[in-house]
């Protein structure tokens, strides 16, 4: 199966050459805006959202209560000192 594509030869004319580099700047000017209020967008999305919960959660505090005192996370476990010049045998 054999596809035929027309030839994608530019045009000589100068008034076709002028309104197609007008086309191609206004499509990627185009492309350029929308991206930019898709990426606006979800920066105030992703503020308000921020916002909410740390208002939401600054609300859960019951009025004259204190916070609990900030408590270190401490990893538990056991370990085995190794030394270089022996060998170990688990």
């Amino acid at each position: 199966m054999h596809f035929s594509l027309p030839s994608m030869r530019r045009s000589r004319h100068p008034l076709a050459r002028a309104l197609s580099l007008l086309l191609g700047v206004a499509l990627i000017g185009l492309l350029l805006v929308f991206g930019l209020v898709v990426a606006g967008v979800l920066m105030v999305g992703g503020m308000v959202l921020l916002a909410w919960r740390y208002w939401t959660n600054g609300r859960k505090l019951a009025p004259g209560s204190t916070p609990r005192a900030h408590q270190p996370e401490v990893l538990e476990g056991e370990f085995v000192v190794l030394h270089h010049h022996r060998p170990v045998a688990h």
